[in-house]
């Protein structure tokens, strides 16, 4: 029993940080949020942050790197927006190259 109020702890503790960390970041002046090395630095933050979640969904498996059917698909997806297919087409043709793969046994 105590492990799970343990766990609640834990999650209302991280509720109230990231409830103050944005209560902290309507308080920071704007004249810190226009200066341009701050744009700057938030779009490439945006980027990396992405880029990282992407690469963590795409390539893992638990702990470890998986080479399956999603890296085919992320490989067709890349490939088709490259050649500037509508988005739909992006996604719908990743989704089909997946499916395919899964159900021929390449999980």
């Amino acid at each position: 029993m105590s492990s799970a109020w343990g766990l609640w702890v834990v999650i209302v503790a991280a509720g109230a940080v990231a409830w103050f960390t944005k209560a902290a970041g309507h308080r920071v002046p704007d004249r810190w949020l226009e200066n341009p090395r701050v744009l700057r630095i938030a779009s490439y933050l945006t980027v990396a942050l992405l880029s990282a979640l992407f690469a963590v969904q795409a390539f893992t498996s638990g702990r470890s790197l998986a080479f399956d059917a999603r890296v085919a698909a992320v490989a067709v997806a890349a490939v088709l927006l490259w050649r500037r297919a509508p988005f739909i087409v992006v996604v719908i043709a990743a989704a089909i190259v997946a499916a395919a793969l899964r159900a021929a046994g390449w999980s």
